[in-house]
């Protein structure tokens, strides 16, 4: 089995409003230093994967994933992968930051999709694992039910890093790595070894729920914001933890209709395929009563 690189965090200007690279852009560099795929990840939007699929007759021999950094309410940023029969409802639901993580998992595991913390030990309030709102014991509830774990992420310290991936090789839960760029300089840093047959979100999620463990490496990107101002950086923090807590109550009522809407989508999406199954165990006991 062949192994290529994806790049399994990244930011477009297109998708997350610090981010400088464009789509393309992004591509074609990631294309010149040896990788093969990327899954597209802007926070709380989708925006990036849109400008792709509008100008996707351009690309050759790469493949685009369709995901999302999602900012939850109560613990930090989490990557989210959904399947290809994933409703639009829920879609637009995950472009509506400030759910709890709770509810995050319920919705991404009932559409079949998976789901995991970005840089888990990286900034408080931004990281699950640095985000001690509740303590540790809450902290080992929620990592049972995560699918992996980003393990390298080359805008944060080795330390940090090594902390992810002893998370991950405690709860044996499969790690990524991605470069999180929002600048060209930083754009396929890190990465992850995935087979070759991977062009699909689906591709990826059977990977991933049939147990495999792909290797992740690269190398750090020194000149982050936080890295060039020091001790100020947790005025920063601070500062986006308020930004995260206002983004979250004003987008409620907004997120409310969002969640009904894909609340409602998803029953009914079950009950047809329950319905769906139904008729072909009767079809199954008809054929079996023509034979008999």
């Amino acid at each position: 089995m062949n192994r290529v690189r994806f790049d399994m965090h990244c930011h477009t200007a297109e998708g997350s409003p610090d981010a400088k690279v464009k789509i393309l852009d992004y591509i074609d560099l990631l294309k010149q230093r040896g990788f093969h795929g990327m899954l597209v990840t802007d926070h709380d939007s989708y925006s990036g994967y849109k400008a792709y699929l509008r100008q996707k007759d351009k690309v050759k021999d790469f493949t685009v994933l369709r995901g999302i950094e999602y900012d939850t309410f109560d613990y930090g940023h989490f990557l989210i992968v959904l399947p290809s029969d994933t409703p639009e409802e829920v879609y637009d639901l995950f472009e509506h930051r400030g759910m709890a993580l709770i509810r995050v998992i319920w919705l991404v595991h009932e559409c079949g999709g998976i789901l995991g913390p970005a840089h888990p030990f990286g900034e408080k309030f931004m990281s699950f694992g640095s985000t001690r709102r509740l303590g540790m014991i809450e902290h080992r509830l929620y990592a049972q039910h995560f699918d992996f774990i980003e393990g390298y992420n080359c805008c944060e310290s080795v330390k940090r890093n090594k902390m992810a991936r002893r998370l991950a090789s405690y709860y044996d839960i499969p790690v990524f790595g991605g470069s999180d760029a929002h600048k060209e300089n930083c754009v396929g840093l890190a990465g992850t070894y995935l087979p070759d047959h991977i062009h699909s979100e689906d591709d990826l999620i059977n990977y991933i729920n049939d147990g495999n463990h792909p290797e992740v490496g690269g190398k750090r990107y020194p000149k982050t914001l936080k890295d060039k101002i020091g001790p100020a950086g947790k005025f920063l923090t601070y500062g986006f933890y308020l930004y995260n807590i206002y983004g979250a109550f004003r987008n409620y009522p907004a997120r409310c209709r969002a969640y009904f809407a894909a609340s409602a989508k998803l029953k009914a999406k079950m009950k047809s395929n329950c319905s769906d199954r139904g008729l072909a165990k009767n079809k199954s006991k008809n054929r079996k009563g023509d034979y008999e």
